[in-house]
């Protein structure tokens, strides 16, 4: 800790520098959990170094991706518990890196806050650690902003970034998709990190309702809320090791209809049975206390399946069998037909 750096007029606005240094030596051991071989520098500089291995990659290509963990850090607040936002900040930037087939290699996060208070920013940073460590990949860095009278004392705002970097010979090519491919889910956890400024007003979020358990849910609504994204890092490498993959979706906001189209060549769709989507309790939840139209659901939660992989047919068992090795459920989900409509449900 830097004990000769602080100021009483700056903390008298509403900045205490001091409490910067005390959260950044908290954090540390976060941090120690993450650190891969690639990682040059320690936490402290000014920029955080990573070498590249490029062993087997001829043609490296880097791919980034960032995002925030968006309102359902309200859902963090009222519980107060903040060691599981940090995973979903990850996975909401890492699972889209993976959609080209990138590994990712680094992660950097920014904390906005009212008031510095070590232990909760510790307690965020832990759950980052954590969601870097599911990741395969190091926290190498952040910031922490502290923002008096741009927000209330007891909140904060976390967003992050990451880089991976795949073969260019080896980025996905939707293009080869063709009528008769398979359409393979991977179960998500719940609601992940997406809709909540719909879950919120549904619910009428509040400590109380949070605190409500139902049994459907096998816990209170809080706990159900509040359960972090998958990472699928792990298992779709091992697939990519498996089979040949021709896409991936991640499913975030805009559900099925809006980003199962974006790993789609024109003309061709994905047909999906209603029947065959492993809805979860979470989302009946929602569609019956909301009286939520079943497309308005499909358009803007996951309902269940976080991400989708389109395979050749011959390869549906294995690509199955190879992400269940790694430790998440899938199934076949639907398949590919000649349209332009982008997403059939029916």
């Amino acid at each position: 800790m830097n004990n000769n750096s602080y100021s009483n007029s700056y903390k008298e606005a509403g900045v205490d520098v001091t409490a910067g240094y005390k959260a950044v030596e908290l954090m540390k051991q976060y941090v120690g959990r993450t650190i891969t071989k690639g990682v040059i520098d320690g936490i402290g500089g000014f920029g955080g170094l990573f070498e590249l291995d490029m062993t087997g990659i001829q043609k490296p290509v880097l791919v980034s991706g960032t995002d925030g963990v968006g309102t359902k850090i309200k859902i963090a607040f009222l519980l107060d518990k903040h060691d599981t936002v940090g995973i979903d900040c990850v996975a909401m930037c890492v699972n889209d890196i993976i959609c080209c087939g990138a590994k990712p290699q680094f992660f950097l996060d920014y904390i906005a806050c009212g008031r510095n208070i070590p232990e909760k920013i510790a307690s965020i940073v832990s759950g980052v650690a954590e969601g870097c460590v599911q990741a395969g990949c190091a926290l190498v860095g952040g910031e922490t902003a502290e923002h008096p009278g741009l927000m209330p004392e007891e909140e904060y705002d976390l967003a992050g970034f990451s880089v991976g970097v795949v073969d260019k010979d080896k980025i996905l090519d939707p293009t080869t998709q063709k009528a008769g491919d398979v359409m393979i889910a991977i179960k998500s956890s719940g609601v992940h990190s997406n809709g909540f400024s719909l879950v919120r007003k549904v619910f009428d979020v509040n400590e109380e309702n949070l605190a409500k358990h139902y049994d459907e849910l096998g816990t209170t609504l809080g706990e159900a809320l509040l359960t972090p994204t998958r990472i699928y890092v792990k298992a779709v490498m091992s697939l990519l090791d498996a089979v040949k993959v021709k896409s991936i979706s991640h499913i975030t906001g805009g559900g099925f209809y809006e980003n199962i189209p974006r790993a789609l060549p024109k003309g061709i769709s994905a047909q999906i049975k209603r029947s065959d989507v492993q809805v979860l309790p979470i989302f009946d939840l929602i569609a019956k206390t909301g009286n939520i139209p079943e497309r308005d659901m499909f358009n803007t939660f996951n309902m269940g399946v976080g991400m989708t992989v389109v395979v050749d047919k011959a390869d549906a068992d294995a690509a199955i069998a190879a992400i269940k090795a790694a430790g998440e459920d899938a199934y076949v989900l639907g398949e590919l037909v000649d349209s332009d409509m982008g997403v059939i449900i029916c």
